[in-house]
């Protein structure tokens, strides 16, 4: 297996030959200082942008955040933080069990040209939007789109119980844990359920990557009720995603409104 740091150091030289970057680095995660704190510990969370589980920093930003969240026993409230720094949030541990992170993104556009298009929608489980696009006669033009970020990550107190489940959030597009990951070991099966404005979205492409081995994603469609199953091979760290593109509404600025899901854990041996 490659190392992370040769791994870092081919796709940096990867990235540097592709253009332009921002339309290759499309996922982004919560990434925070430890999966298992200490009850009393303060854990930084990070956001990173990137490809293949390699990501830039992104500094916190008041004006981009609908809202950045906690979710324990003792309820939910906002992660704090210092404009324009990394990480973007801190949280204090207060009580043991299952920790959920949230954060919810304001919507930014971008231009897609008619070269990146069918990678974008390959790598993505989009077909149905080349479906409506043909369909349309815009095959071949270049797309306004509004997308917007809606990542978790779940931590686990040290010495807990692994009873605690995954809470839904209400973001408007969310992937849900239906066992508790920690509860769990490599080799086993973690059902996931991805919702849309609180209903189950059925047809999605989700992907698992490991961050040791990104270029091995697992890739299951969601059934019916919005679930799949997925078998994790390896102990480490886990990243889940998947997005789900709508038309934009009527005077919009955009063509094409698109959600980016993410949820990040760390399974054990």
């Amino acid at each position: 297996m490659i190392s992370k740091v040769t791994r870092i150091a081919i796709s940096t030289l990867f990235l540097l030959l592709l253009i332009p970057a921002t339309l290759t680095a499309h996922d982004f995660w919560i990434e925070p200082s430890t999966f298992r704190p200490e009850v009393g510990s303060t854990v930084q969370l990070r956001l990173r942008v990137g490809q293949n589980f390699i990501g830039d920093p992104v500094p916190r930003a008041s004006a981009m955040i609908e809202r950045f969240m906690v979710s324990t026993a003792k309820g939910l409230k906002d992660v704090e933080g210092t404009e324009n720094a990394d990480p973007a949030g801190t949280i204090r541990v207060d009580a043991p069990g299952l920790i959920t992170i949230g954060y919810r993104s304001h919507n930014k556009y971008v231009d897609l040209n008619p070269l990146k298009q069918e990678q974008y929608i390959e790598e993505n489980g989009l077909e149905r939007i080349r479906e409506l696009r043909e369909q349309m006669g815009q095959t071949y033009d270049p797309w306004r789109e509004n997308f917007s970020r809606c990542a978790k990550a779940l931590l686990l107190t040290s010495g807990a119980k692994k009873t605690g489940s995954d809470r839904p959030l209400g973001m408007r597009l969310e992937l849900v844990a239906e066992k508790n990951p920690y509860a769990l070991h490599k080799g086993a099966r973690l059902p996931v359920r991805l919702v849309f404005e609180g209903k189950p979205l059925a047809g999605a492409l989700v992907q698992a990557l490991h961050e040791n081995d990104p270029g091995a994603r697992i890739r299951v469609r969601s059934d019916a009720k919005g679930r799949v199953d997925l078998t994790l091979p390896s102990s480490g760290n886990w990243l889940i995603e998947a997005v789900h593109m709508v038309k934009a509404p009527p005077g919009e600025k955009a063509d094409w409104e698109s959600l980016w899901a993410s949820l990040t854990f760390q399974l054990q041996d």
